[in-house]
This record gives C-alpha cells, sequence and structure tokens, in this order.
C-alpha cells in the first residue's frame, strides 16, 4: 500500500464517517426538538440501518487494513493523523467485539426509549420506562464485558466518558468534595435565607426567546452556525462538523433564570464544538475530547462567569427592560444574591453551585450499584428517593421530579454523570490560570467576551481531540488536576454572600 494514498485515504474515511454522523444527528435532533411525539419507530428504523452502515465501513477489511498499515508507518505520520490512527483504531478494536445486530438493536432501542422515557417523565410513569432502562443497563453490561472482559463494567464506561477516570478516582474526588461542601452547606443553614422573588413571576415565552438570542450574542457565539431550538432536557449537539451545532434550552414560564443559565450552560458546549481548528473538521478529531472537559465548558460559562456579580450586573438592564414587573423595586445585587441561592432541592439542573455536585454524586452511586447487580432497575425510585433524602435533605414527591428528570440514561449515558462535577473543577482551575493573563472583570464589565473566549480556544478548544483529556487539563490550567481551586472558589464565594 502506498503511505500517499493511505493518508489521503485516511481523510477520505473520515469524511465519509462524519457524513453518516451528521445524517444521524439530524435525524436525532429532529426527534428531540420538532419531531411528531408518534415518529419515534420511525426514527429508530432509520438510525437502525444507518447505524448497520457505520459499523461495516469502521470494521471493513479496507478499513481494518488501512488502519493498520497506517499504524505500522506512524512514524512518518504528522501528529494528528498519528492521533486519528489511534482513535480510530482504537473504536475499531472496540466494535469488532461488539456483534453487528447487537449494536444496531442497541440504537434502535435507545431512540425508542428517548421518547418513551418523555411520555413517561410527563406522566410520572416510571413503569413504562422501567422496562427499556433494564435493557440498556443489561447492554451496557454485555458491551463492557464484551470489549474489556476483565475490567470492572463500570471502570469501563467511566473510562469512555472521561479517560483516565475510574470508580476509585471518582471516589477519591467525591470524598474530598464531600469534606469541604457538607460544613459550608451546615453554615448556611444558620444564616438568613437569600430572597428570590426577584426570579419568580409570569414570563411570555417570546420574552425568554429575545432573552436567549441576547444571551447567545453576548457571550459570543457565531449565530450563522450555531442554532437554538426547545425540548425536554436541553442538550448541545454538533451535526457533522464544528461548522454546525445546535442548543437547545426549555422555557419554565413562572422562572426566566431556568432557560438563561440553561442556554449559557449549552452556549458553553457549543463555543467548544464550534471552536476547533478548522483543519479538524470532517475528522475524528473535530469537537471536544471528552465529557469532562465538555462540561468544563458548560460550567465554566453557566456558574464561574455567568452567575458571577459581574456579569449580572452587565445583564440586568435587559432583564429589566424584558421583565419590568418582575424586577421592579430590585437592582443587580439582588438578582446576583438570587441566583446564587443555596437551597437543597429536586431538580439537578437548577440547583446552586454547591449542592449542585451531591445531586452528581446520586446518580453515580445508584449507577455502580446497578452496574454491580446491587440494585435492581425496579427498585430505582425507592433508591433515588431515599439518596435525596439522606444527600439533600428533600423529599422526592413523584418520579417526574425524581428518577425520571434526567434524559441520560434514555440514551444509553451510564458514567455520564461524574464529568458534570469533574468539569466543574477543571473550570474552577482553569478561570484561575486565565485569570493570569486576562483581566475577566474587566471583559464582564464590558460585557466583552472576546479575551476570555481567545483564551479557552487557544488553550482548549482549538485543539479538539488531538490531545487527551489530562494533557488538555496540564496544558489550560499548568499543572495536574486538583479539586482544590474548586472547594475554594465555593468556600470564597458563598462565604461573603452568606456572610460566614
Amino acid at each position: 500500500m502506498d503511505l500517499k494514498q493511505a493518508r489521503e485515504d485516511l481523510i477520505k474515511l473520515q469524511m465519509k464517517m462524519a457524513a453518516y454522523e451528521h445524517g444521524m444527528g439530524a435525524i436525532s435532533y429532529d426527534g428531540e426538538t420538532t419531531a411528531p411525539k408518534g415518529t419515534a419507530s420511525n426514527r429508530a428504523q432509520s438510525l437502525a440501518i444507518l447505524s448497520e452502515e457505520v459499523y461495516k465501513m469502521a470494521t471493513g477489511k479496507e478499513t481494518v487494513e488501512l488502519l493498520e498499515f497506517l499504524d505500522e508507518n506512524k512514524d512518518e505520520l504528522t501528529e494528528k493523523e498519528q492521533r486519528m490512527v489511534y482513535l480510530l483504531l482504537k473504536d475499531l478494536r472496540r466494535m469488532e467485539k461488539i456483534p453487528m445486530d447487537e449494536f444496531v438493536a442497541y440504537r434502535r432501542l435507545t431512540v425508542e426509549a428517548q421518547a418513551v422515557w418523555e411520555k413517561a417523565k410527563h406522566d410520572n410513569d416510571f413503569e413504562t420506562f422501567r422496562p427499556y432502562l433494564e435493557k440498556i443497563f443489561e447492554t451496557t453490561k454485555k458491551f463492557a464485558a464484551y470489549c474489556e472482559p476483565d475490567k470492572d463494567p463500570y471502570d469501563y464506561w467511566l473510562n469512555e466518558y472521561e479517560e483516565g477516570v475510574d470508580m476509585k478516582y471518582c471516589d477519591d474526588f467525591f470524598a474530598t468534595l464531600r469534606s469541604h461542601i457538607v460544613p459550608l452547606l451546615k453554615k448556611i443553614e444558620e444564616k438568613p435565607q437569600v430572597d428570590d422573588t426577584c426570579l419568580i413571576g409570569d414570563f411570555p415565552e417570546y420574552k425568554q426567546e429575545e432573552l436567549a438570542t441576547y444571551l447567545m450574542k453576548v457571550i459570543g457565539l457565531d449565530m450563522d452556525h450555531v442554532g437554538l431550538s426547545t425540548t425536554e432536557h436541553p442538550f448541545t449537539t454538533s451535526l457533522g462538523s464544528h461548522h454546525d451545532v445546535r442548543i437547545t434550552t426549555h422555557y419554565m414560564r413562572d422562572n426566566y433564570a431556568s432557560s438563561l443559565y440553561s442556554v449559557v450552560h449549552e452556549g458553553g458546549h457549543a463555543l467548544y464544538d464550534s471552536g476547533s481548528q478548522d483543519d479538524l473538521a470532517y475528522t475524528v478529531l473535530d469537537g471536544g475530547v471528552s465529557m469532562g472537559i465538555h462540561e468544563s465548558q458548560s460550567r465554566f460559562y453557566e456558574n464561574l462567569i455567568g452567575r458571577s456579580r459581574t456579569f449580572v450586573k452587565y445583564i440586568f438592564p435587559k432583564l429589566q427592560e424584558l421583565f419590568p414587573e418582575a424586577l421592579k423595586g430590585y437592582d443587580a445585587e439582588d438578582v446576583y444574591k438570587a441566583v446564587n441561592k443555596v437551597e437543597p432541592s429536586l431538580i439537578r439542573t437548577e440547583a446552586d453551585e454547591a449542592t449542585y455536585c451531591l445531586h452528581v454524586m446520586v446518580r453515580y452511586e445508584l449507577e455502580k450499584a446497578i452496574m454491580h447487580n446491587e440494585l435492581e432497575v425496579k427498585d430505582l425510585p425507592e433508591a433515588w428517593n431515599k439518596m435525596y433524602k439522606e444527600y439533600l435533605g428533600v423529599d422526592v414527591p413523584n418520579d417526574t421530579q425524581g428518577v425520571l428528570q434526567d434524559s441520560h440514561w434514555s440514551f444509553g449515558a451510564i458514567g455520564y454523570f461524574p464529568s458534570y462535577a469533574l468539569g466543574t473543577a477543571y473550570g474552577a482551575q482553569f478561570i484561575e490560570k486565565m485569570k493570569e493573563t486576562v483581566d475577566v472583570e474587566e471583559c464582564l464589565e464590558k460585557g466583552d467576551f472576546g479575551p476570555i473566549n481567545q483564551w479557552n480556544k487557544e488553550h482548549i478548544w482549538k485543539h479538539g481531540c488531538l490531545y487527551t483529556p489530562k494533557e488538555i487539563i496540564e496544558k489550560a490550567a499548568g499543572g495536574e488536576f486538583k479539586p482544590d481551586a474548586y472547594v475554594n472558589y465555593l468556600e470564597t464565594k458563598f462565604g461573603e454572600i452568606y456572610g460566614l
């Protein structure tokens, strides 16, 4: 095989894969947003067929020969080409171990499960969703055993979402957080509670939509390449490449802050996805390298920036313009304290920064128990409610606000949730380093996200998947990951707000 031709074929292979992913992504995005409710089986049929084609292409004889040849000659490849071959071979070896019929059947299952989950959540009907969730957990265990039979199945999936992470890593990380968060919450409980009535009222969807568009522009999203829609559970996806990124939100008529921070959170994902270097487009290096690094960007913009006093002060005039009645008699400081009110709650996506990671810990412990056959899916609601009482001190009134609140399990994202907490902690370390060279406060006072985004682009976004998560952290933070920056941030911020 000629090396020059093989390098050209490598690019062609990835472009073809990107085209299939574009088509499947568009079908999935349509299903999550505007598709009629009864069309899930239709999408499942199309996605099953397309998934089979992707499987054949990714594991076919020509692909195997091409990648093995390039791997044998990797010393003659560029750094980017070497990484492409490594990632493609890694996926190939994994897919080869999973029978094609089971791979396709699982794709069909998750499409159908997402539609069932949405209806089950609306109807407070866990039993309807349970059979699908049982099959999803059963399949994830089976696939882990196929791929790495000598590895703990939950460790396998944790590592798939965040390379280098396992249960030991997560246990140590969460223990560190808990040792700081629990005492902090006890101190806050003893203080007078923050008034958040400035967030409550009647907020028409069209005004919240105007706010969403305004926020997207403020944080620097390219509106020609990033679209916004609505869905039951907000998410971000790229269609084909970083040139086409979609975000979604969910408008709550009685609380504008919900969508405000949803848009900024998903906007952080979109900034990362759309920030890859152009020469990575249509390759496996395009987009975010891991869910932990991805969540570092979404949580960075949502909390470290979006819930800062300076940012709230900057957007306050827009809030007054859109919601004059609700904000009559309030100032920016009132809104700042309201959006940072610490109060144990039911819903993860609405949680304050101080209690947020407790929500993640609940999901982590439940996933771990199911993956090790210590808990059955049928007992999830009871276990969920018990842990929410233990971890957050709240009573769960129904499954809609409990075990059914997140969409992740419906599409098979087992092992994903720890990435939210890890990413949040990564972000705190990143902003510490950023402030050494960027006057973040001045940027927010002016509403100029240019220097902030440029720093993130230079240190994180532009690299796409070229480096491992660990390497990205070391490049961006100037050293290895340590949760100290995050706990210090929490203790300092809420100590100031609550006068601790």
